[in-house]
């Protein structure tokens, strides 16, 4: 439960620059809180945050927010803050021991998917997702935050039996990136409090802590002076405003508290080198990141800054992504832009993955881009994209204010109090970027880069193989790169294509069946070329439509040889663009508009997925339009493509992390070791013939009259009618008759076991499977989801609580009817190697207790709650009815079962549990472990 905090390759926005007011407003004036927020401070110092807002109904969002952290820690507390957090789930004046997960499951509230809590450097913070519509619930919510605050009971046997668990979350964390972050921290950090403390602490004291280091971290930090309670969501204000009055204003306020020092990272003022390796690392990645002064967004002025730098890092991002569209890409990845950094710092960064061995060449190329942009600024043509960009932006959030969730507005106000900020409405955003976006120049943005790409107070950190050490540039070579790069670059020129996407349109067909599914609000529309057309109408978001569509075939219908070629035709198509535009330029003439639209070829089906706002909905038909009549072969592009492609994995393939083998060899197993299934190798990449897959996409997509096309938003079918007999009305018709195939692709039967030894960390990963045929019906899918839910939770409670020797076990079941019916059962869980036959011989005594005697009644009833929230919310999302639509029809299978939900539930009993646990957990079963290197 411990939010990872990222230092390296975040791109965010932040810093803020000077400008003299313009017109009227006095832009030193404070940025107004958002209205419908009631704020207010309890006599005892606790901030409160209450909004109501009904999307989802019967739902709200319960924060505690602590602004203490692990640079709080003295040195024997390091890891403590981290450990508190945990502590408050074991054990609180209202709720004992384990009481508070078991309440809230049992109200429909998942562990670790709903209720949840991080630990960063600075801060604390909880989550909880309450229902609303039982007020006895919303007011143990209420209490759980209060207890939260200062009703931890620290008991000494729940301490110890947590620690396993901690240690267990910090074991996942170890390996080659650990490693690496552990040298370079102290760089980046300047040394200060921050590259002390990782959240994540130390395993000694983790281990060996007494009880009263705990209580006294808890005991010096969790007060009301540096907490806040924030409640959105469905909810009366003036009720839950009361109940935060009596519940937190009670906690008294403490006696001459310690002082809460606020850490800062110093500036060094020079450039600075780190160079680590690792055997286990995979790849080259380098970045310099120039550090400045953090500036927050408080005032009129800051908010306007912010703009500048937004529109700064479009356009220079969309320079960086032209790179990666030659034939031979300067760098497998690259991306750079001003950003948050940490504490009191922002920081201009650039970032590459390096392409092979040429780290020079890689780092240079960003450099001279970046070097072009503060030397030549941008064109004025770039930056009017870049403008309708950012409005787009705003005016998209704009339009769904009254269905913004209660999630996304609850983190904006725990942002707000842990930043000392304010959150302004998104009235106010949208109006105040209308209003001021139109007072930047380019002169704006241009002055903007010479103050945002720096050459002072940099941090330079180069993470390689440790086979490639000898290969890699010195610290000297390095700086050198960094003050000599870019002094010849010359100006961008800013290319587009100045023509419709579609110059010439192929006659569509009418409509020439109509059936209505009244039941769902669903109508079927059949054209004349055979497409079929799905439409469900929506009040649940006011600007989206979500598109999808498919039709049955696939690369399973190609010929072995031919297998990889068809697996990446979709993606040859896709960067290749369409029609006389390529993958920049059609990026170029969508500016302004909000659709994306995109191809795909899978194992038996090939379609189309995608989503646009109303307003651009046309567009998105013209996109589908061009992708079945008009695909291009982009030859230089997919040239560049397959090199990056290739070196990539070449270099995975020269440093296989642990992760990575361990994946490829479940993967081998589980398919058998079939050479279709088998993870594909730069030697195969080698052997990609474009021309041969481009020729494959447009076979697939030769024939509309068997697709089948879903819209699911707020789209009007009267009005969408004739554009779909326009756009789809007019796809080829062929007629063809197609069915998937099945290449008989399945893991083998009999009890299979497979160690692979990888790695130096000791960390062990187990995954157990079960699968093989079954009778699908809506009837059997329930019952699979049912046991796989019964049984996570179980294990969760034996594996996690009792035995505390995992963080975490994931278990999930499925059911298939392409290409035929089949189940596969799954579960796995990460832990320490010497626990490995512990666990799994307990996890398969917990599976035959299911066998025997079913699953407890107490399990079924949380799976039944839990079950019954999530249904209520999903079906208030488009896109849970866009998955369920395609699902039915592709399984041919009654568009109605979604009605068929109490029903199915009330099927799932203690004897149904026992049956599916005997039907789909038997002796057809495979395990494969992974294990550090042998010594």
């Amino acid at each position: 439960m411990k939010k990872v905090v990222h230092l390296i390759a975040t791109v965010a926005l932040g810093i803020s620059l000077s400008f003299v007011g313009y017109g009227q407003t006095d832009l030193s004036q404070k940025l107004p809180m958002d209205p419908s927020v009631r704020v207010g401070v309890l006599p005892n110092g606790m901030k409160y945050f209450i909004q109501k807002n009904a999307e989802p109904k019967n739902r709200a969002q319960l924060r505690l927010m602590v602004k203490a952290g692990s640079v709080l820690e003295t040195d024997e507390q390091q890891g403590l803050a981290h450990f508190m957090e945990h502590m408050n789930f074991n054990g609180t004046k209202n709720f004992p021991k384990n009481e508070l997960v078991n309440f809230l499951q049992k109200s429909g509230v998942r562990f670790g998917a709903d209720l949840n809590a991080y630990t960063g450097f600075d801060e604390t913070v909880y989550m909880l997702p309450v229902p609303t519509d039982s007020i006895e619930v919303f007011k143990k919510g209420i209490q759980i935050l209060e207890d939260w605050a200062h009703n931890a009971t620290l008991e000494p046997s729940e301490i110890d039996k947590e620690r396993g668990v901690v240690l267990e979350e910090s074991r996942l964390g170890k390996g080659a990136q650990a490693r690496m972050r552990d040298k370079y921290f102290p760089l980046i950090l300047n040394n200060s409090q921050y590259a002390k403390r990782l959240p994540i602490g130390k395993d000694d004291i983790l281990k060996n802590f007494k009880y009263d280091v705990l209580k006294q971290f808890h005991q010096d930090w969790y007060r009301p002076d540096l907490q806040a309670v924030a409640v959105v969501g469905d909810v009366d204000v003036d009720m839950v405003e009361k109940m935060i009055k009596e519940k937190f204003g009670a906690i008294p306020a403490v006696a001459n508290p310690k002082p809460r020092v606020k850490y800062d990272i110093p500036l060094t003022g020079g450039t600075d080198v780190a160079i680590v390796t690792d055997p286990e690392q995979p790849n080259t990645v380098i970045q310099v990141i120039s550090k400045q002064p953090k500036k927050k967004d408080v005032t009129y002025q800051d908010r306007r800054d912010g703009i500048v730098r937004s529109l700064f890092n479009i356009m220079l991002s969309s320079r960086i992504q032209e790179l990666t569209q030659k034939a031979d890409p300067p760098f497998l990845y690259g991306q750079a832009g001003y950003s948050g950094f940490l504490s009191n710092l922002d920081g201009f960064s650039s970032i590459v993955v390096a392409k092979g061995d040429n780290i020079e060449g890689g780092l240079k190329a960003i450099l001279e881009e970046t070097a072009r942009a503060k030397k030549f600024g941008f064109n004025a043509s770039e930056f009017e994209r870049a403008k309708k960009m950012y409005l787009v932006s705003q005016e998209n959030a704009f339009k769904e204010k009254d269905k913004t969730s209660s999630e996304d507005l609850v983190d904006g106000l725990v942002s707000a109090f842990l930043e000392d900020e304010v959150l302004t409405s998104i009235e106010f955003g949208y109006d105040f970027t209308k209003k001021y976006i139109e007072t930047i120049k380019l002169e704006d943005i241009n002055a903007a880069a010479k103050a945002l790409i720096t050459d002072d107070n940099r941090a330079v950190v180069l993470m390689a193989p440790e086979k490639d050490k000898d290969k890699l540039p010195s610290a000297e070579k390095i700086k050198e790169l960094l003050n000599n790069t870019g002094k010849d670059v010359t100006a961008y020129v800013d290319q587009s294509v100045q023509k419709p996407l579609i110059e010439k349109l192929q006659k569509g067909s009418k409509v020439v069946a109509t059936k209505q599914i009244p039941e769902i609000g669903v109508t079927e529309l059949t054209l004349g070329n055979g497409v079929k057309v799905v439409v469900k109408p929506t009040d649940f978001k006011n600007d989206e439509i979500l598109i999808s569509g498919y039709s049955v075939g696939g690369s399973n219908l190609y010929a072995d040889k031919d297998a990889d070629n068809a697996k990446l035709a979709s993606t040859i198509a896709s960067i290749s663009g369409v029609g006389d535009f390529n993958t920049i330029n059609l990026r170029k003439l969508l500016t302004g508009k909000t659709v994306r639209i995109a191809p795909y070829i899978g194992a038996t089906t090939e379609g189309i997925s995608g989503s646009a706002t109303p307003k651009d909905f046309e567009t998105a038909l013209e996109l589908i339009y061009s992708y079945f009549m008009q695909p291009r072969l982009d030859a230089e592009v997919v040239k560049g493509f397959l090199s990056n492609q290739r070196d990539g994995l070449l270099s995975q393939q020269k440093t296989l992390t642990p992760e990575k083998v361990y994946s490829d060899s479940l993967t081998a197993v589980l398919s058998s070791y079939h050479p279709r299934s088998m993870p594909i190798t730069a030697e195969r990449i080698e052997k990609i013939d474009a021309n041969k897959a481009f020729a494959i996409y447009k076979e697939r997509f030769a024939d509309a009259s068997d697709f089948t096309f879903f819209f699911v938003g707020n789209i009007n079918l009267k009005e969408s009618q004739p554009l779909f007999e326009k756009y789809l009305g007019a796809l080829p018709s062929l007629k063809r008759k197609e069915i998937a195939k099945d290449l008989g692709i399945y893991p083998p039967k009999g009890k299979v076991e497979k160690t692979v030894y990888k790695g130096t960390e000791p960390k062990a990963r187990v995954t157990m499977v079960w699968s093989g045929p079954l009778v699908y019906n809506a009837e059997t899918d329930k019952q699979i989801e049912a046991l796989s839910e019964v049984l996570e939770i179980k294990l969760i409670e034996k594996l996690r609580e009792e035995e505390a020797g995992v963080y975490g076990v994931q278990v999930g079941g499925s059911a298939s009817k392409i290409p035929s019916a089949r189940y596969s059962f799954r579960i796995g869980f990460a832990c320490a190697p010497e626990n490995v036959e512990k666990l799994v011989t307990r996890t398969l005594a917990e599976i035959t207790a299911v066998q025997t005697k079913g699953a407890e009644q107490t399990d079924i009833d949380k799976f039944k709650a839990e079950s019954k929230r999530q249904t209520e919310v999903q079906l208030r999302e488009n896109g849970f009815w866009l998955g369920y639509l395609q699902g039915q029809y592709q399984y041919k299978e009654d568009l109605k079962d979604v009605l068929k939900e109490e029903a199915l539930m009330k099927q799932v009993t203690v004897e149904s549990t026992k049956k599916a646990a005997n039907q789909y957990l038997g002796k057809d079963f495979i395990k494969v472990i992974l294990l550090p290197e042998k010594k």
